[in-house]
């Protein structure tokens, strides 16, 4: 049974135990904090896999994250904001699977990587962007969000710095981003499908990792403690910065 998994996901044994780590540990992060699995996918299982075949992953590891979530944040995101975040996004993902696609497998990974680090900086530095909060920083958002989706799976890192903007309490912001990454997960599916990503063996990934995926956000979401939620977004940063920054290093070096 263990050898036929193997051989639809096309992975080894000690690559795919690698994997399943890895999602846990970023379901656990999602589950707490509401964002961040996709980004702490990409900047760990960079050096298995390139971000071209990690980003469809990443949309099974988000659906079945959101599934869990949605209801939630359905009850207290700004709606209004969320559609258009998602009309944005919808429109941008094309550019940045564009740009993906175009370029070799190590400039991808470099690429992502360093679009990661940066996010993470902005979000840790709290920089406020007064234009976001207009409506041409709103589809603006959402348009960046979709090139960032493109390239490294990113877009919720760059939706909480929108929202960010917008002055929103805590919980509207992770209700927001939680309702973002569902619906604009169905939206993507579209482009994957059209650039070829999500093929047989990215469904098979997909669907093997969403278990563990899922084990994780429950896991967080029992861990969610209001008197400590303060602290788990810089801490959840750091760390980004810490496992993308080290990804880059063994990048390079290789």
């Amino acid at each position: 049974m263990l050898e036929s998994l193997l051989t639809a996901v096309d992975l080894t044994a000690r690559e795919f135990s690698i994997l399943t780590v890895i999602v846990i540990l970023a379901g656990i992060v999602r589950g707490f904090s509401g964002f961040a699995l996709s980004a702490i996918v990409m900047a760990s299982a960079v050096i298995i896999l390139p971000p071209v075949q990690l980003i469809p992953i990443c949309w099974w590891l988000e659906m079945s994250a959101s599934i869990l979530m949605a209801r939630g944040g359905w009850a207290e995101a700004d709606r209004g904001v969320v559609w258009g975040l998602v009309i944005g996004s919808t429109i941008g993902v094309p550019f940045g699977l564009m740009l993906t696609t175009a370029v070799s497998p190590d400039t991808s990974k470099l690429l992502a990587l360093v679009l990661i680090i940066a996010l993470a900086i902005t979000q840790l530095a709290k920089i406020r962007l007064p234009f976001l909060a207009t409506k041409l920083g709103l589809y603006g958002s959402g348009f960046t969000a979709g090139v960032a989706t493109g390239i490294a799976s990113v877009g919720g890192m760059v939706i909480a710095i929108y929202v960010l903007s917008q002055n929103a309490s805590a919980n509207k912001m992770r209700a927001a981003l939680v309702l973002f990454l569902f619906i604009s997960s169905l939206t993507s599916m579209i482009t994957l499908l059209y650039f070829g990503v999500m093929n047989s063996t990215a469904v098979a990934r997909g669907l093997a990792l969403a278990i563990p995926t899922t084990i994780g956000v429950m896991l967080g979401q029992r861990l969610f403690n209001p008197t400590f939620a303060p602290y788990y977004k810089p801490v959840c940063l750091t760390l980004l910065c810490i496992l993308a920054m080290a990804s880059m290093t063994r990048t390079v070096m290789a």
